[in-house]
């Protein structure tokens, strides 16, 4: 298999809370013959808050990794946080439209020598690498043990596709929808793909985030999903962490699995769950794990009922 290199930006979260994204993002990239090198010397992007305190220094400190890409010599940076490539993504985008900016943000970079170009890096999201440069067909090839008889939620989140459409459509995304079905599962009929997850929300107004978490877990079962499929870090903490405290609040008992994209993608690929940092999760997987434990790794596939819209739930009161 030829193996495709790409400069990598992790980011804080991976580091940390969301280990099992990075340990799976690096096996999954392994077996599909991705080599991810990671950028040298990268910075925090600032996460969102940042640029509400202090635009300026937000844009350098973003700019510096854009900067870092550049000088090693990549024109694209592959991120797995949706923050992340949104701060990236933005800064660059706003550094080439407004003159001043790209000014005063290299004046800044002169600090330490380093000098950012608008334009010359192209800031990527790992699912759209995989999706696009390994592509449907070759995944489906690559599947050892299809995900038959599960049924997905595909999770995008309110940073991926927005501001400007440079992934997906902004309403109505598919890339996670298809990936799904490319890996033998179901994509379920799930009419909140890009509602907020609250974000930070959790710690200012505990109230207002778990009604934002309950709502998503709640239209997640109304499809009949097994699980929750995500692709940035702080969705997947928010409904994994707090889904306990939201089911107290509400007075429900939702047990939603809510898994990373590449997560899904290591388990069709027959790759351990070790090896896909399974085990670190607070909603345990072990039931959708036994769903697809005894299924044959058959190429026929079963039949489905057709899909129907669902409506959208009521805020919980």
């Amino acid at each position: 298999m030829t193996t495709s290199s790409y400069v990598y930006y992790p980011g804080c979260a991976l580091q940390h809370r969301s280990h099992a994204y990075e340990v799976s993002n690096q096996a999954v990239a392994k077996a599909l013959g991705i080599e991810l090198v990671e950028l040298d010397d990268w910075n925090c992007c600032g996460a969102t808050e940042y640029f509400s305190v202090k635009r300026l220094p937000a844009y350098a400190l973003v700019a510096r990794n854009l900067a870092l890409a550049a000088q090693a010599g990549t024109e694209e940076l592959v991120v797995p946080c949706s923050a992340c490539f949104l701060n990236l993504h933005k800064t660059d985008s706003h550094m080439r439209q407004h003159p001043r900016l790209e000014q005063a943000v290299n004046e800044a970079l002169e600090a330490g020598d380093l000098h950012y170009k608008p334009g010359s890096v192209r800031v990527r999201h790992l699912v759209e690498v995989i999706i696009n440069d390994i592509g449907f067909e070759r995944l489906g090839q690559l599947v050892r043990r299809p995900l038959y008889g599960l049924k997905l939620a595909a999770y995008y989140g309110c940073l991926i596709v927005r501001p400007d459409n440079v992934l997906d459509d902004v309403e109505q995304p598919m890339l996670l929808d298809r990936m799904i079905e490319a890996l033998g599962a179901e994509a379920a009929p799930f009419s909140m793909k890009t509602a907020c997850c609250g974000g930070h929300m959790t710690q200012i107004s505990e109230t207002t985030a778990l009604e934002m978490i309950h709502r998503l877990v709640t239209n997640a079962s109304v499809s009949e999903a097994d699980a929750m499929v995500t692709i940035c870090p702080m969705c997947q903490l928010n409904l994994d962490v707090y889904q306990d405290a939201a089911n107290r609040m509400f007075e429900t008992s939702y047990t939603m699995p809510v898994l990373f994209f590449t997560q899904v993608i290591g388990l069709a690929l027959g790759l351990s769950l070790e090896a896909l940092g399974f085990g670190q999760e607070f909603v345990s997987v072990e039931p959708l794990i036994e769903k697809i434990r005894d299924v044959p790794p058959a190429r026929s596939k079963p039949e489905r009922r057709p899909k129907q819209a669902l409506p959208m739930p009521a805020m919980p009161q």
